[in-house]
C-alpha cells in the first residue's frame, strides 16, 4: 500500500503548506494535477477496501463536492468498482461547476456507467434523500470538502453533514472530515464524524493541535501523492 497509518511521527502541515506542495509538484516537478489526484484517490481506495474486509457484495456511497475533493471521490469510486464493490456517487451541489482534474475523473466514471446521483441541497427533504442514497450501503466516503475550507459553512452544507452523520454508517473521510478547519481542527460549526481519515502528503496541523479532532477523524492514514515534499 502507498499509505501508512499515522503513529504520531512524520510531517505535519497547515493549509498553505499543503497548497505549496501541490504547486511545487505541478509547476517545478512537472507532475500533472490529474496524476496527483489519481495517486491520492487510489491510496484512499486501498484503505476503504482494507476496512471493508473480505467478502463480496459490499456497497459504498460516495458524497462528492464539486471541487478537487470530489475529484478524489471519483477516482476512489472507480477503483472500488474495479474491485467488485457496488458504488453510488452523489454529487452535492451544481455539477456544472465541476472543472479541471475533477472533471476529467467525473467523465471517466460517467463513461464507466457508475451510479451517479445529483443532490440539490436547496430542494428540501434532505434527511429523506440522504437516507435513500445511503440505504443498503456498508460505508460512506466523505469527499465533499477538502483542506481549503475556511469560514462558516453555509446552512445547506451544515444540514448535509448533519444528515450524513445521522445515518449511523461507517464513514471514511477523504483528506479531512468535511466541515473541519485544516489549521485549527475545529468544526465550522459541524463536521463529518469518521471512523478513519485518509489524508494526503502529511498529517494536517489541526489533527495535531486540537485533541478533540480525533473524535471526527478517527484513525488517520497518510497517503502518498506520488512524490514526497522536500
Amino acid at each position: 500500500m502507498s499509505v501508512r497509518r499515522y503513529d504520531g511521527s512524520g510531517l505535519v502541515m497547515g493549509r498553505d503548506e499543503v497548497r505549496g506542495v501541490d504547486a511545487w509538484a505541478i509547476d517545478e516537478m512537472g507532475i500533472r494535477g490529474v496524476v496527483l489526484m489519481e495517486n491520492a484517490g487510489r491510496g484512499c481506495a486501498e484503505v476503504v477496501l482494507e476496512r471493508l474486509g473480505e467478502g463480496e457484495g459490499h456497497n459504498v456511497c460516495i458524497f462528492c463536492g464539486v471541487g478537487n475533493n470530489g475529484g478524489d471521490g471519483y477516482v476512489i469510486g472507480r477503483h472500488l468498482f474495479n474491485n467488485g464493490v457496488g458504488v453510488r456517487i452523489v454529487i452535492c451541489g451544481d455539477a456544472g461547476k465541476i472543472k479541471g482534474d475533477a472533471l476529467v475523473n467525473f467523465r471517466v466514471v460517467e463513461l464507466m456507467g457508475l451510479s451517479i446521483e445529483r443532490l440539490d441541497l436547496s430542494a428540501g427533504e434532505l434527511p429523506r434523500r440522504v437516507g435513500d442514497f445511503t440505504a443498503g450501503c456498508d460505508m460512506i466516503v466523505d469527499a465533499v470538502f477538502g483542506t481549503g475550507l475556511s469560514g462558516e459553512l453555509r446552512e445547506e452544507y451544515v444540514g448535509l453533514i448533519s444528515c450524513i452523520n445521522a445515518q449511523g454508517k461507517r464513514i471514511v473521510a477523504v483528506d479531512i472530515p468535511s466541515g473541519m478547519d485544516c489549521d485549527t481542527g475545529l468544526p465550522l460549526p459541524v463536521c463529518i464524524e469518521a471512523e478513519a481519515t485518509v489524508t494526503f502528503v502529511a498529517v494536517k496541523k489541526g489533527f495535531v493541535d486540537c485533541a478533540k479532532s480525533a473524535q471526527a477523524t478517527g484513525d488517520v492514514y497518510v497517503a502518498s501523492i506520488g512524490i514526497e515534499p522536500q
